[in-house]
C-alpha cells in the first residue's frame, strides 16, 4: 500500500473541497439563476369579531319581535345569543338567537369563517373564494346565474320602453310573439309571474322568492331562499345569505315558524331583513 504523508493529504481534501464549492456557486448544479417565487399575499382579516356582539341590539329587536314580550331578564338573554362551539376563534365563529313569540318563532344564526391559505403560491381571497363558490354550488347557484327580478324601476323603465316600441311598424314573422304577448294576464291575476294559489298563500315560493346571486355585497354573494319542506304540515321558512370579503366567508340565517299551520311566513321580509343585517356585517367587517 503506497504511503501518503498527512501533509499532502490535507492538502488534497483542501483544494478538492475548494473545486465542489466553486462548482456549486459557478458550476452546473448551482441554482443561483433560478427565479424566486413570491409569495401570495395575505388576507385583509387578521382576526373575527366576537360574533354575538357583532349584531346591534337594535337590529336584533327589530329581527326578534317575540322578545320583546319578555321580561327585561330574559330578553336579555336571548339578545346574548349562545355561541357557536369553535376550537379556533381566530378561524370560524359564530352565534344563535331564538325569541317565541304568540304569533311565530323567529331564529337567527351568523357564521364567520377567516380562511387561511397554507400554500404560498395560493392567496388567502383566493382559497376563500373556492371555499365560497363551494357554498354557492350546494345552494344550485353559480356566477352565471342571473341576479333576482328587476326592482319597481326596471320594470317601469321596461314598459315606457314597450311603449315606444308600438307605434312602430312591425314584421309579420314576429305576429306569433306578438299574440303571445298580448296574451293578457294569467286567469290567477298575477300577470303571468307566478302560478297556482291564492294571493298570499305562498303555494310558489319558488317562482316568487328566487334563491339568486345578489349585487353589491362583500367581494361575492348569494342568497338561497328554503321554504317548507314538500308534505310537510309546519309553515317553517329560512333564508341564507352567504357572502365573501377578502379572505372571510359569512353566513346569515334568518327562520320563521308561525305558532299556526294555516299562516304562511312573509319570505319577501325575510329575505330583506337577511340582507339588511349581511350588509351590516360586511361594513362592520371594513371597518
Amino acid at each position: 500500500m503506497a504511503y501518503v504523508p498527512g501533509v499532502a493529504l490535507l492538502a488534497a481534501l483542501v483544494v478538492g473541497c475548494s473545486a465542489g464549492a466553486d462548482s456549486n456557486a459557478n458550476g452546473t448544479d448551482s441554482k443561483a439563476g433560478t427565479p424566486t417565487v413570491s409569495p401570495a399575499p395575505p388576507g385583509k382579516y387578521l382576526t373575527l369579531p366576537a360574533p354575538c356582539r357583532a349584531v346591534p341590539r337594535s337590529t336584533l329587536k327589530d329581527l326578534l319581535p317575540g322578545a320583546a314580550e319578555l321580561p327585561g331578564d330574559q330578553q336579555d338573554k336571548v339578545f346574548r345569543g349562545s355561541a357557536a362551539v369553535t376550537y379556533d376563534t381566530d378561524r370560524k365563529v359564530g352565534c344563535n338567537w331564538k325569541a317565541d313569540g304568540p304569533n311565530a318563532t323567529r331564529s337567527l344564526s351568523i357564521d364567520l369563517e377567516r380562511v387561511v391559505s397554507y400554500d404560498p403560491a395560493v392567496s388567502d381571497d383566493d382559497r376563500a373564494d373556492t371555499v365560497y363558490a363551494k357554498k354557492e354550488k350546494a345552494a344550485g347557484l353559480s356566477s352565471s346565474t342571473p341576479p333576482g327580478p328587476p326592482d319597481e324601476k326596471d320594470k317601469k323603465d321596461k314598459k315606457g320602453e314597450a311603449g315606444e316600441e308600438s307605434g312602430k311598424a312591425k314584421d309579420p314573422a314576429d305576429g306569433d310573439a306578438d299574440a303571445t304577448d298580448s296574451a293578457g294576464p294569467s286567469p290567477s291575476g298575477s300577470s303571468g309571474e307566478s302560478t297556482g294559489g291564492a294571493p298570499g298563500s305562498g303555494s310558489s315560493p319558488e317562482e316568487a322568492l328566487p334563491s339568486r346571486i345578489l349585487d353589491d355585497l362583500g367581494d361575492a354573494a348569494f342568497l338561497q331562499d328554503l321554504p317548507k319542506k314538500a308534505g310537510s304540515t309546519a309553515q317553517h321558512h329560512t333564508v341564507s345569505v352567504v357572502f365573501r370579503t377578502s379572505n372571510v366567508v359569512v353566513t346569515v340565517r334568518y327562520a320563521e315558524q308561525p305558532a299556526l299551520v294555516t299562516q304562511v311566513p312573509d319570505g319577501k321580509e325575510l329575505q330583506e331583513k337577511a340582507q339588511a343585517l349581511a350588509r351590516k356585517l360586511a361594513e362592520t367587517l371594513s371597518e
